[in-house]
């Protein structure tokens, strides 16, 4: 038996760059930390040689790998040729909730069969990989963030370059600054949950737009000046780049955003909160605020119809923890 643990991802600034509609004419970069909420993958031998078994919100039990309706399991069994296996999935997270999901599900089973069959890649070789799976062979008109976002642990600046590359940085902060960091962020659930491809798949038409090409520059300009201030331990401005980078987000496409989830946003804005975003690609999950320590109660009391996650930065990306009768 093999389980691999491999954590959700929340993006402070630059999402959207990561579309090769953008990247390929403009280099894209998003920052972007692991967090302690976990997508685990198990995979076991089966009890029937001759039948694989997926379990995930539903239980598939199929004679040949090719009949999977589970698009990212068929293809990740078809691409090592494995089957007489059961591969499960729990999740401390629904799915469509802007946490990166999808890519933890493609990172944390690419791991986990790459181990059953003795192949151990790097973390940022499960990212490439998990991109060639969605992307390239899937056909999802997604970006590559969320992929690296997951694979690779910590704190990290990622650049999407016009080549098609990617280039992960980890952002290296004081002990104290990490710890206001993390304390000063607030995670609230809005009870929406979504699939991202049809507001991704409009965004990246809508970049042949001038004016949204123009403001997803600004957005990766607005990355930079969030990496530069994290490693000068400067969190001043942390809240006003999210609120500047949410506002040109928000352009991007129809469905990012929606009344209630403006609504929402006004309020912590009004009631504490510096700045903030809806992680994922819009129209529901989480919205995330940045909020002093001395202002938090203010806005949870503001917000009290909405659930409020407590969650810290995870620091070691996805990782097997279980092989056989041995834990890691």
């Amino acid at each position: 038996m093999i389980i691999t643990r491999t954590p959700f991802r929340i993006s402070f600034a630059g999402g959207g760059s990561d579309l090769p509609s953008f990247y390929e004419k403009h280099e894209g970069c998003v920052l972007s930390a692991s967090i302690n909420k976990y997508m685990y993958i198990i995979v076991h031998p089966s009890f029937s040689k001759d039948e694989t078994i997926v379990k995930y919100r539903k239980m598939e039990i199929v004679k040949d790998i090719a009949d999977i309706q589970h698009p990212i399991a068929r293809q990740v069994l078809m691409d090592h040729n494995l089957s007489g296996v059961e591969v499960a999935s729990v999740s401390d997270i629904p799915a469509g909730t802007g946490l990166a999901s999808s890519s933890a599900y493609t990172v944390g089973t690419l791991n986990a069969v790459g181990a059953y069959v003795g192949k151990i890649h790097s973390q940022e070789r499960l990212a490439h990989d998990a991109c060639e799976v969605e992307i390239t062979k899937l056909g999802e008109p997604i970006g590559k963030q969320d992929q690296y976002g997951v694979a690779v642990g910590g704190l990290k600046f990622i650049r999407f370059m016009t080549n098609g590359n990617v280039a992960v940085t980890p952002i290296v902060l004081a002990k104290d600054t990490l710890e206001e960091l993390n304390g000063n962020l607030m995670m609230f659930y809005t009870g929406n949950v979504r699939s991202a491809s049809s507001i991704l798949s409009e965004q990246n038409k809508n970049v042949s737009d001038q004016a949204k090409f123009n403001n997803l520059v600004k957005m990766t300009e607005l990355t930079y000046e969030l990496k530069d201030a994290l490693q000068n331990n400067d969190l001043t401005s942390f809240g006003s780049i999210l609120h500047k980078g949410w506002m040109l987000k928000r352009e991007l496409a129809n469905g990012i955003t929606n009344p209630l989830i403006d609504k929402y946003y006004d309020i912590a804005m009004e009631n504490g909160a510096l700045g903030g975003k809806l992680l994922g690609a819009g129209g529901g999950g989480f919205l995330l605020m940045y909020v002093p320590k001395e202002r938090q109660d203010k806005l949870r009391n503001a917000l009290s119809d909405l659930s409020l996650m407590d969650f810290s930065f995870d620091h070691d990306g996805s990782k097997i923890i279980f092989v056989g009768d041995k834990t890691w």
